[in-house]
């Protein structure tokens, strides 16, 4: 079978969209071609966000390739399905584009693995992957249609939803390998700040799934178990990126655990890496590790000051506020740059929170002004106002949240347009 992957050139003027906006290896379609491949298909993977692809480009480039079936997927890369865009209007128009070019369409990515049917009539797709995506796509591939698990499709006027978001193994994965061509064009270091960049910059997943279940985390319906890719195979995907120029990574794991093999095996290569995790889970020894190995950014998840904040989002943390503090004070006797992220919450107090931040300030830790709390459905939190997400849940959440908050923090750009608006748009 020939199978085109589509990662689409994502724009997010007027949404709710926490993540970064730059472009990034698009993972699950980068592990969903290997697997295609190794199991005897063509498969051509087109970035359009790389690339700077038009429509039109799109269209063209995946005509020539004919292919039998077209991957879509929902979200910016496996980095961003826990924070993903509410509004589905970029891969939309990508699908309206491509839709006569191949008798079978597929979405992938966190919509459809937690609102299948709304994906699924919003999209037009034949099929919509529901939860990590690698494993089902070569099941499709290989002609398993009807009754497939996982998976969410059209049967005459009815809709199916075949079982529930699927896991797939991950530990087993072996090193990816990107084309130089996408390699030399990601200029981009997410989450760096301590220098500019002079090589390209890449992703890097050494584990998948996280062991705690903070209220606000969208993982329910995807990456949710903790699974941890051997520390050699992880090393050796790292090596090829650098002999490709690399200077950077990012490691995209939902929460970056200590891992003293993985971070011996970096010592003195002479790489820069950033990762995203929760301090109180690191010891004085591994914070230093974590620095020689070449860490030059870490993002720590702290969300609340209180006491009763953190035990509201049900954080299970064990340090106090100043237990915090030191530990964040330490890591940056180690990392150029540390960041604490804060989420808004009642029971922190706001006089107190701004001190505290310029405690940090003081310290050379960049702390954010609290964010609202969106309730993304796939969440506990969802779940706590709503119960389990239903074709709406999406507008839902993205109604409650424009209806609560008339700030939006220093991570967002102005006020975000309605879901529905922004949907349209793709519609014509």
């Amino acid at each position: 079978m020939k199978i085109v992957l589509i990662n689409p050139n994502w724009q997010f003027d007027g949404s709710i969209y926490f993540g970064c906006r730059a472009p990034h290896l698009p993972l699950e379609l980068g592990v969903a071609q290997r697997m295609l491949e190794a199991a005897g298909h063509a498969v051509r993977l087109i970035d359009a966000h790389l690339f700077g692809l038009s429509l039109s480009d799109i269209a063209a480039a995946t005509r020539a390739f004919a292919p039998d079936m077209i991957v879509v997927t929902t979200a910016p890369t496996y980095l961003f399905w826990r924070c993903a865009q509410p509004e589905l209007r970029v891969p939309q128009e990508v699908v309206r584009s491509v839709r006569e070019l191949s008798p079978l369409l597929a979405a992938v990515g966190p919509h459809g693995s937690t609102t299948p049917r709304a994906a699924l009539n919003k999209l037009g797709v034949d099929v919509v992957v529901m939860g990590e995506c690698e494993e089902t796509l070569v099941r499709l591939a290989g002609g398993e249609r009807e009754g497939l698990a996982g998976t969410c499709y059209r049967d005459h006027r009815d809709i199916r939803v075949i079982g529930v978001p699927l896991a797939a193994r991950f530990v087993d994965q072996p090193p990816l390998a990107w084309p130089d061509e996408m390699v030399t064009r990601h200029r981009h270091h997410h989450h760096r700040f301590d220098a500019e960049p002079v090589g390209p910059g890449a992703e890097v997943e050494s584990s998948r799934g996280c062991p705690y279940s903070c209220t606000f985390c969208a993982k329910d319906n995807f990456r949710d178990a903790y699974r941890r890719r051997p520390a050699e195979v992880v090393l050796e995907e790292i090596a090829r990126l650098q002999r490709q120029g690399v200077e950077y990574v990012y490691f995209i794991d939902e929460i970056f655990l200590p891992n003293r093999p993985l971070l011996a095996g970096l010592v003195g290569r002479g790489l820069k890496f950033g990762v995203q995790t929760r301090i109180d889970l690191w010891k004085d020894d591994m914070i230093e590790l974590l620095g020689r190995a070449g860490c030059v950014s870490v993002e720590a998840g702290v969300e609340s000051l209180s006491p009763a904040g953190r035990e509201a989002l049900a954080k299970r943390c064990k340090l106090t506020t100043d237990e915090l503090a030191d530990r964040l004070v330490t890591t940056k006797r180690h990392v150029p740059f540390v960041q604490a992220n804060l989420i808004e919450m009642p029971q922190d107090d706001d006089a107190s929170v701004q001190r505290w931040r310029a405690q940090m300030r003081d310290a050379g830790i960049w702390a954010n002004d609290p964010v609202p709390l969106f309730p993304y459905p796939g969440s506990p939190d969802y779940r706590r106002l709503w119960g389990l997400p239903d074709d709406h849940a999406w507008e839902r959440a993205h109604d409650y949240y424009l209806g609560q908050f008339d700030d939006f923090s220093d991570v967002q750009d102005g006020r975000p347009r309605r879901l529905r608006e922004l949907e349209l748009e793709a519609r014509g």
